[in-house]
């Protein structure tokens, strides 16, 4: 589910937005008038979405933009005039007068494109930190001198015995260490 912030300087204008994307089955995490307010919420989220005006109180949604996360993209509602020249990666305009079947539109591809994006992240594997790799090394070395295995049998060794024991190489390899140093 893409977390979709609505920030408006009027509020009517926000809860308007928010009511119809609710009813056409969008989950809005929040509404805000100022640029502060959505800099807070977006503290809590690792993604998302911010659907807005160009102009609050406390700021222009450019500076808005820049202070976004990289996974945050704005999608700007504002005649073209104010937004013609602006060719930002994390920025999507739809110009007003607002056609309804533009907005869903527009935000339905987006929050798609964040969903493919979060499988991709979740999909990669995650990178060893230098210790980690120490600590499998050390033990794939403890393996090979007292088992006579060579560094592939070894480091299968540790990848067995971790799918198998249900915990990661790195585990598995401290417990390698903690028995074979007794």
């Amino acid at each position: 589910m893409t977390n979709i912030i609505v920030a408006f300087p009027k509020i009517e204008d926000a809860r308007n937005i928010r009511n119809i994307l609710t009813r056409n089955g969008f989950h809005v995490t929040a509404v805000c008038t100022a640029g502060a307010q959505v800099l807070n919420h977006i503290e809590d989220l690792a993604d998302g979405i911010v659907v807005c005006g160009r102009r609050f109180a406390d700021m222009q949604y450019e500076e808005l933009l820049s202070y976004l996360p990289e996974r945050f993209q704005m999608l700007l509602l504002a005649s073209q005039q104010f937004w013609g020249g602006n060719t930002a990666d994390n920025l999507i305009c739809v110009s007003m007068p607002l056609k309804l079947h533009d907005l869903l539109d527009t935000l339905s591809m987006m929050s798609e494109a964040q969903e493919r994006a979060r499988r991709q992240r979740r999909q990669q594997p995650r990178e060893r930190s230098r210790e980690d790799r120490e600590v499998i090394r050390e033990a794939k070395e403890v393996l090979m001198e007292r088992n006579h295995m060579t560094e592939t049998e070894a480091h299968r060794y540790i990848q067995k015995c971790s799918m198998d024991s249900g915990t990661n190489m790195v585990e598995t390899a401290r417990m390698v260490l903690e028995i074979m140093k007794q």
